[in-house]
């Protein structure tokens, strides 16, 4: 009891020097209290009838209907098969940050290389809504440059917005476009803090840049690497809804059409809370589950991992 009392007094007088660092994080853990975990109370309405005017503890309790709802819906396959297809697709494309930021460490000119750096970052600080605009500019079949060079090629315009087959890759690699310099940013710290001693060891031994990158460059950056997979994976489903919603018509839709889209439909327009939030915590649940397995696999693998 009285080392108890003591250690109690140590952590006390720690916190109360320390004061002015607990009080920067502070504006963090309220964000997170306020806007990540307070919410989940109305988690519940999932498996309720909500109604507004019962409130959450006074709407009927239903179990998992919501849910069944959506598994025998007609819109079920097609929403989670383009998900999927668009996880799966930005999963493919996660090395290429990783490819340029090797490539770009290896720049000798460091006014190129602040050259490159700027261009890529730049399109990060482009929002999503005016992304999507300078798509349908250049991609339009009467107007777009895209459409006019395929002409002058002799080839007949396309219309990339209205083939459900190109909405996939158009909405993958603009977001590489987008985001590659922003990705690039981790991976070019944690190349910073390889020791050059190993490269100039290697030179020393005859090793070329490639053999460098190889045996050097990626062993140094792959814990950062597995951590940021794992990351990914935890939120492997949450495809950008803004940028699916812009670029969604009429015509896409059988592509486009994905779990998030469809709660926002269901939930925002159509009022129905409890079927949309039983949509949205499913997709949770299943995000949850591939972070708990690829980062028990990171773990006994020996790689680096969240806990």
């Amino acid at each position: 009891m009285i080392q108890r009392k003591r250690t109690i007094k140590e952590k006390t007088k720690k916190l109360l020097q320390n004061y002015d660092l607990y009080l920067l994080l502070l504006p963090t853990l309220l964000y997170f209290l306020v806007f990540h975990y307070f919410p989940m109370y109305g988690v519940q309405i999932a498996f309720k009838n909500f109604n507004a005017t019962l409130g959450i503890m006074g709407s009927p309790w239903i179990g998992f209907e919501q849910f069944t709802r959506f598994f025998q819906s007609y819109q079920f396959w097609t929403v989670l098969k383009n998900t999927i297809g668009l996880a799966l697709f930005e999963l493919a494309v996660f090395p290429i940050p990783i490819i340029m930021a090797l490539l770009l460490n290896q720049l000798v000119s460091r006014r190129f290389k602040r050259i490159v750096q700027t261009v890529t970052y730049a399109p990060h600080f482009i929002s999503v809504v005016v992304l999507v605009g300078m798509l349908y500019l250049f991609l339009s079949p009467r107007n777009g440059i895209i459409n006019q060079l395929i002409a002058l090629f002799g080839g007949d315009p396309i219309f990339f917005f209205g083939i459900p087959e190109w909405f996939k890759p158009l909405f993958v690699f603009s977001g590489v476009w987008q985001n590659l310099g922003w990705g690039m940013i981790i991976y070019l710290a944690a190349l910073t803090s390889i020791s050059p001693d190993l490269h100039e060891a290697a030179v020393m031994d005859g090793a070329s840049k490639i053999r460098r990158i190889w045996h050097i460059d990626i062993p140094g950056i792959l814990p950062t690497v597995i951590i940021l997979l794992i990351l990914n994976m935890g939120n492997l489903l949450n495809v950008g809804f803004e940028e699916v919603y812009l670029m969604q018509n009429s015509v896409n839709i059988s592509s486009s059409e994905i779990i998030q889209t469809h709660v926002y439909k269901a939930g925002l327009l159509g009022a129905q809370f409890s079927y949309a939030t039983a949509v949205g915590l499913f997709n949770s649940i299943i995000n949850f589950i591939l972070l708990i397995i690829v980062n028990q696999t990171a773990k006994k693998s020996g790689q680096s991992s969240l806990w």
